[in-house]
C-alpha cells in the first residue's frame, strides 16, 4: 500500500533567499505619491489609545479561571470533593437529627395529651 503524500512534500523547494531579495528589492523601489491627511499620526495614536484600554475583569471569568487551575491539578480536585462531601453529609446528618428532635417532641406532647384526656374522663 502506497503512502500518500501531502502536496506541499511534492512540490519543488522554493529558494527562501532569492525570494527575500527580491522582495526587499522592491520594498526599496516603493514610494508612496500620495501625501497624508491631515492629523494622520494624531488619528493613529487615537485609535492606539482607545484600543489599548484593558477590558474590564469579569468576577464569572476569574472564577472560571481559578477552577479550571485548581482542578488541571488532581490532588486539589481531589481534595476539593472530598470537602464537599463531607460537608453534605454533615448537613444531611444535622438536618435529620433536627428532624428527629421535632418529631420525637411532637410524639411526646401527643402522647401527652391522650393519657391526660384519659385522665380526666
Amino acid at each position: 500500500m502506497a503512502a500518500v503524500l501531502p502536496s506541499a512534500m511534492c512540490m519543488k523547494p522554493r529558494n527562501v533567499s532569492q525570494d527575500n531579495a527580491v522582495t526587499s528589492k522592491l520594498l526599496q523601489e516603493w514610494k508612496v505619491k500620495s501625501p497624508l491627511t491631515p492629523r494622520f499620526s494624531e488619528q493613529v495614536w487615537r485609535r492606539i489609545e482607545r484600543n489599548d484600554v484593558t477590558p474590564a475583569v469579569k468576577p464569572w471569568a476569574v472564577l472560571q479561571t481559578w477552577i479550571a487551575q485548581t482542578f488541571a491539578r488532581p490532588s486539589m480536585a481531589v481534595s476539593y470533593v472530598t470537602v464537599l462531601l463531607l460537608a453534605g453529609l454533615l448537613a444531611g446528618y444535622w438536618q435529620g437529627r433536627v428532624g428527629t428532635e421535632r418529631t420525637a417532641q411532637t410524639l411526646g406532647s401527643r402522647y401527652v395529651q391522650m393519657v391526660s384526656s384519659y385522665e380526666t374522663h
